[in-house]
């Protein structure tokens, strides 16, 4: 079956989800982590994509970017996806498909929608059981939105600047805020189903637009689930 075109939308959020193929383990040491990170780096910079939220976990990664070009998102993903294939075969060896398969992409609509999608993905390391806090996991954004930790691999959230007037009442806020979404994060998780996580009059003007959201993945549809 032929895949089902991805759609993009200029001057937009997007939540970008990959995993390892079989789930395999795709960061086995540090260097490998850091090796990531320096690639987003080299790849994005150039094509003015900025990185908003991201955790890299053992076999899997989520990042949230900001694009501005439509040819932008493919070829900086490709370009990563690519490079760290390489890098990865030729230090720990192996053959076949690293990557499970496409990155899996979904368009957020800006306002409480950016800043909740980085609080859910900030908490995989917790919801996985590997951390009880999630500024206790080293390979996400999360410390330096709650602990104003200096981060050279993104770009501060503009949601997150209008928490608060000052640096300590906005990282208070936003690890008050997490905490309340560690609670629950069902909401969350329905936007996996439509492609967009935003409201129902976002969804609708994408629609009229020609732009129908779908999540690159084979196989037999899922019920239709609301905007988050």
């Amino acid at each position: 079956m032929p895949r089902r075109k991805r759609f993009v939308v200029e001057n937009a959020y997007y939540h970008i989800l990959n995993r390892g193929n079989n789930r395999q383990r795709i960061f086995l040491r540090e260097a490998d982590y850091k090796k990531f990170l320096k690639l987003m780096r080299v790849y994005f910079k150039p094509l003015d994509i900025a990185v908003i939220h991201y955790v890299i976990m053992s076999n899997h990664y989520h990042l949230i970017l900001r694009i501005k070009s439509v040819g932008s998102l493919k070829r900086g993903m490709q370009q990563l996806n690519q490079s760290y294939a390489r890098y990865f075969r030729k230090i720990h060896g192996g053959v076949g498909y690293l990557w499970q398969g496409r990155y899996k992409s979904f368009v957020i609509e800006s306002g409480r929608y950016l800043l909740e999608c980085g609080c859910y993905i900030e908490l995989n390391p917790v919801r996985a059981g590997i951390v009880a806090k999630p500024g206790e996991y080293k390979w996400s954004s999360y410390r330096a939105y709650s602990k104003g930790k200096k981060d050279k691999f993104i770009t501060i959230s503009p949601e997150y600047e209008g928490l608060s007037d000052s640096d300590i009442g906005r990282a208070k806020k936003y690890e008050d805020y997490i905490s309340e979404r560690e609670k629950d994060s069902r909401c969350l998780r329905r936007y996996f189903k439509t492609g967009v996580c935003g409201s129902s009059s976002f969804a609708e003007k994408l629609q009229q637009n020609g732009l129908i959201p779908v999540w690159s993945h084979s196989g037999r549809p899922g019920k239709k689930c609301p905007i988050v």
